[in-house]
């Protein structure tokens, strides 16, 4: 498993899955000629997808960024939609790791969408029940409503089996929550209205975590958004002042979605200085 370490704290890749979706909805309105010299693209136009929640430890503490596909969560045909080819494998993860879902003490959720809330819960004697039993999860309140009370456009991702089997775990935010001295998540929108990033800052060190409103290292230009941002303007936004800073702080940018690379360091021209490269288990 890659890890990463920043500051006090040792960031760990879990393998939460592998969904392969439309190139053209993970692109928008950038023309394949151009995206696809940064991304790989399969005969079917489908770009690999990786769905792997990052395992925050330090001051005793394990904290989860997002839980993964989970398993058994999608039907048959959401699979095939969503061209998955791996479902979850976090719990086994967390095995060779010496920990159990009940060691997680937070997940912070960046946003509730299917590919990344839907290893919540699992099924149990036909009932949902909660994977991180002992867990805060903490979402931003935006986020949280609309999961509850999705509109036309959202209702195909924010799905009630995966909220209600958890929703006494939950704590909500308005704009930020300082989680520890050296970890907060700011509420930004874009991607979702109610969607936040990570960040994690010491004396010498910063790590970014923007998660789905820079999916991968291609969406790096601060104009290339997805089809599936509901606020696509407040996502150039909030990427172009996030790149701006991280990359004058030479932050770590870390990815949960990305087939290629796990982190990457920028100087402020934008140009990579430092990686960590994803390894590929079980084929993926």
């Amino acid at each position: 498993m890659n890890q990463l370490t920043i500051g006090d704290y040792t960031i760990t890749w879990l393998e939460g899955g592998v969904t392969n979706m439309d190139g053209g909805a993970m692109f928008g309105v950038v023309p394949k000629p151009l995206w696809s010299k940064k991304y790989p693209v399969n005969e079917n136009n489908q770009v690999p997808m990786p769905t792997d929640p990052l395992l925050i430890q330090g001051e005793g503490r394990n904290i989860l960024v997002d839980a993964g596909l989970g398993n058994g969560r999608l039907s048959k045909k959401q699979q095939r939609n969503y061209g998955v080819t791996e479902e979850s494998n976090v719990e086994q993860s967390l095995r060779e790791m010496n920990l159990y879902a009940s060691d997680i003490d937070a997940v912070l959720m960046t946003h509730m969408h299917f590919d990344h809330a839907s290893g919540l819960a699992r099924e149990e004697q036909g009932q949902s029940v909660p994977v991180f039993r002992n867990a805060v999860i903490h979402v931003s309140e935006t986020e949280w409503e609309e999961m509850k009370n999705p509109n036309i456009r959202s209702e195909n991702t924010y799905w009630e089996k995966n909220w209600k089997p958890v929703a006494h775990q939950v704590e909500t935010f308005e704009s930020e929550l300082q989680l520890t001295e050296n970890i907060r998540m700011v509420h930004t929108g874009g991607h979702s209205a109610g969607m936040s990033i990570i960040l994690i800052e010491d004396e010498s060190s910063t790590l970014i975590h923007m998660a789905d409103n820079m999916p991968t290292h291609a969406h790096q230009n601060v104009l290339w958004v997805t089809a599936y941002d509901d606020y696509p303007v407040d996502s150039v936004y909030m990427k172009e002042h996030y790149m701006n800073w991280g990359c004058q702080r030479h932050a770590w940018f870390t990815f949960y979605h990305d087939e290629i690379y796990r982190a990457l360091k920028f100087n402020p021209s934008g140009e990579v200085i430092e990686a960590v490269t994803r390894e590929k288990l079980n084929g993926s």
